[in-house]
């Protein structure tokens, strides 16, 4: 086995043991991005000597005794995090050139756990979209088939660690935008509860629904790299100021006795019946296992879509008003007077999708619409939040398909939004209820990768966790890798 093919615990593993150095680690991940990235694309950026400084500090840090799980582990972060020295420009023109003065709470904890930076990843602009192909920067491509899509919006960080160009990568996830590319790419992608990771230094889009996110080989890393973004930060209003559990004690292979709630209307017409297919395996594993399989039923799952994209345009229409072309980023160099510099600094700064959505957005908040569209699409949000509520009183855990199909080719859906929205249908409603969850690979459909989701409650990832990797260890999907 190649170092770069390492899971996170893997090499934490020959570290502690001194079998290798981080910097040798660090170098072979890095010849791995040299290798494949110009097929790929997974990096808008990386910091190959930035990394390869943090390794040597790794390196001297364990020589005095230090210890840690991801004390010289090198990971790539998507271009969403601020990065103190380190341009940051969410897959935007507008923010093309921008160095971040200082690191988002995230990246603080990384550093002082010892990881090593690699680079930037790719992302929709702004983390508006499902495939990578809105990045004013280029399109991603899914390692396990180069004409196809890795999803979105962390799109970049789940291919990369596909691909093994990285050992683990931090995404973000407002609508699905870690769960979904994770299941595009056969890999692991967690999404903590609100609350649970910080938001500080995370570029906004939809304050209510934004979540930081982990992206590993296996759920073992997911865990491993939770329990050191997680925490209380005074710095973000809307963090939980909750103990955090040990993750990777969760971690056992064992489901006897727990209630699986099975939403029927996850498992509706227009799933590709390839991926039904995978799901209802994957309940047979955990039933021989044990588990006691449910079915429920979650009756305004159907509004989830509507819903998210009302709520989360209108938030992206008030947090993208600060791109004004005056205080930082791009700023039109012909502009006549300070109006032309706001309307040409966002016309040539954002792209098709991100106007779309603050078109989108503007509309429902604007006078006469806001008590229609706005404040109707909150009521409804709570409706979907009871469904979850009264599941949880059932069930121990949810369990549903990530995608309703396997990753479609690039430039299949890109002139057709309604079709594009439409992939994140299965994973929208968990933001809108502020829960955990977790996709896994569960199978292949024609050598594409197909995922599921664990759902759990509120600041329950122990038990989201514990499901996943039991499943994980009963099969051998999460070992299967694409041939690039």
């Amino acid at each position: 086995m190649k170092l770069y093919e390492l899971t996170i615990h893997q090499a934490g593993e020959l570290l502690r043991n001194k079998s290798i150095s981080s910097v040798e680690l660090t170098r072979s991940v890095l010849e791995r991005i040299a290798a494949t990235d110009d097929k790929v694309c997974a990096y808008l950026r990386t910091t190959p000597e930035r990394a390869l400084h943090d390794a040597e500090q790794a390196d001297q840090r364990r020589a005095a005794g230090e210890d840690g799980p991801l004390l010289g582990i090198p990971l790539a972060i998507k271009d969403v995090l601020s990065t103190q020295g380190v341009e940051t420009t969410c897959g935007s023109r507008i923010l093309q050139g921008y160095v971040p003065p200082f690191d988002a709470t995230v990246i603080q904890k990384l550093r002082a756990a010892g990881c090593v930076m690699l680079g930037k990843t790719n992302t929709d602009e702004f983390t508006m979209g499902s495939s990578t192909e809105n990045s004013a920067y280029g399109v991603t491509h899914n390692p396990w088939d180069l004409t196809r899509v890795p999803g979105g919006s962390s799109g970049g960080s789940a291919a990369a660690v596909a691909a093994d160009e990285c050992l683990g990568a931090l995404g973000t996830d407002t609508g699905g935008s870690v769960r979904q590319p994770a299941a595009f790419c056969g890999i692991a992608g967690l999404k903590p509860t609100y609350g649970r990771v910080s938001r500080y230094g995370l570029v906004a889009y939809a304050s209510s629904l934004d979540q930081v996110g982990t992206l590993g080989k296996d759920v073992t890393d997911c865990a491993i790299l939770l329990q050191a973004i997680a925490g209380h930060d005074p710095k973000d209003a809307t963090s939980a100021n909750l103990p955090v559990p040990d993750y990777r004690a969760a971690l056992r292979p064992d489901v006897a006795g727990m209630r699986l709630g099975v939403p029927r209307e996850y498992l509706a017409e227009g799933i590709d019946p390839r991926v039904e297919s995978a799901v209802r395996a994957a309940l047979d594993v955990w039933a021989g296992m044990g588990a006691e399989i449910v079915d429920i039923s979650m009756p305004h799952t159907e509004y989830a879509l509507p819903v998210y994209y009302l709520i989360s345009p209108a938030e992206a229409s008030a947090n993208l008003a600060r791109y004004d072309g005056i205080r930082y980023g791009y700023s039109y160099p012909q502009a006549k007077d300070i109006w032309d510099v706001y309307r040409k600094s966002r016309e040539h700064g954002f792209g098709p999708e991100v106007k779309r959505r603050i078109m989108l957005g503007t509309y429902a908040l604007s006078a006469g619409y806001y008590d229609a569209y706005y404040l109707k699409a909150q009521k409804v949000r709570t409706l979907i939040k009871q469904d979850f509520d009264r599941a949880y009183e059932q069930c121990n855990a949810l369990i549903v398909p990530t995608t309703p199909m396997p990753a479609f080719r690039i430039g299949e859906k890109v002139d057709d939004p309604l079709q594009m929205y439409l992939t994140d249908i299965f994973t929208l409603s968990l933001n809108l209820a502020g829960g955990c969850g977790i996709s896994i690979p569960c199978g292949l459909a024609d050598g594409l990768p197909v995922g599921l989701q664990v759902f759990g409650n509120l600041y329950d990832e122990e038990t989201i966790l514990r499901v996943a990797y039991a499943y994980e260890q009963a099969t051998d999907w999460h070992l299967r890798k694409p041939g690039i």
